[in-house]
């Protein structure tokens, strides 16, 4: 790629760049390896240091490497590559992307983002605090283990007391899949049910302002549907728009062909009630068993992810 095509407005170090590593990578006799460059803008987002040394001992290409995505998620990789290789970045680099990411991914977890930024955690939640005002307010977190949890434990507590009181027999992890909790909070609230205390703890209703009444929004049994809108058949409508939301400003899935190709597949499967009712009236007769047979293969492979999936973070734990 020819050195004045891109350009170094994707910077994440606050001073600029250094003279002497831009000279010190100059003198090197070998080709330097390639620069990180965000596609849809052709700004550099690992490499500032490598393309300004090829400029200066007169290299007329570099080699480039592409990434796609927005320029918030290429704002993350730039950091994340800086803080593992090359010229270390200074504290004031890493805490002002640190501030960066919080502003636009406010879902990623601290715990992430401080592994993202080479911060610690009570670093990157102190600055989260400060800045708590000018941030989007989300109920949920994504963290590094690619697991998004809920800040607020007692609406996945309340959703599990829900599909237990529905379907007693149902299995912790079954419950925990249903309510988006780990199978140890399921076994808890079950426990607790059996035990004929309140599923939510008092620390959580305290701490939330949790309601008891029997009559509120909150504690009505859910209606019984065939789609995919909420209740005890799987993760409620309103969850899964978020995790798919979480998904899709992930750098990991956008900036690969096959996480792009997992993203196209679950947002084609996330339909609400209406339109699944839609898809079956739309079935010829005729048709009606050979779509039925492939709708449950559909079903077995989705399944047979969905364990696979799981086995790799058990597997990670």
């Amino acid at each position: 790629m020819p050195v004045d095509q891109v350009t170094e407005t994707l910077l994440v170090r606050v001073a600029g760049s250094s003279p002497d590593h831009v000279s010190a990578l100059a003198q090197c006799p070998d080709d330097l390896p390639p620069i990180l460059v965000h596609r849809p803008t052709m700004q550099v987002i690992d490499g500032v240091h490598r393309l300004r040394a090829a400029k200066l001992r007169g290299d007329a290409t570099i080699g480039v490497r592409f990434v796609d995505g927005t320029e918030e998620d290429a704002f993350v990789l730039a950091v994340s590559t800086n803080v593992t290789q090359g010229l270390p970045l200074a504290l004031a680099d890493r805490t002002a992307a640190a501030s960066r990411i919080l502003t636009s991914h406010p879902h990623l977890s601290d715990r992430l983002i401080a592994s993202t930024a080479g911060l610690s955690t009570k670093t990157v939640a102190a600055i989260r605090q400060c800045s708590t005002g000018e941030m989007t307010q989300l109920n949920t977190r994504l963290g590094r283990d690619g697991k998004v949890r809920p800040l607020d434990a007692s609406h996945g507590r309340t959703i599990a007391s829900r599909a237990i009181s529905n379907n007693p027999d149902l299995s912790l992890r079954a419950i925990a899949r249903i309510a988006g909790i780990s199978v140890g909070t399921a076994r808890d609230v079950r426990e607790r049910m059996r035990r004929g205390e309140d599923p939510i703890p008092p620390r959580h209703r305290l701490s939330t302002g949790h309601r008891t009444e029997s009559n509120t929004p909150e504690n009505k049994a859910p209606d019984n549907n065939n789609g995919g809108d909420n209740g005890a058949n799987g993760t409620p409508r309103a969850e899964r728009d978020r995790f798919l939301l979480s998904l899709r400003t992930d750098p990991s899935l956008r900036f690969s062909e096959i996480g792009r190709a997992l993203l196209r597949l679950l947002d084609a499967n996330t339909l609400d009630a209406t339109q699944w009712d839609q898809l079956a009236a739309a079935v010829p007769q005729r048709w009606s068993p050979v779509v039925a047979d492939l709708a449950m293969d559909c079903a077995a492979d989705w399944s047979a992810l969905a364990c696979r999936v799981r086995g790799q973070v058990s597997v990670s734990a």
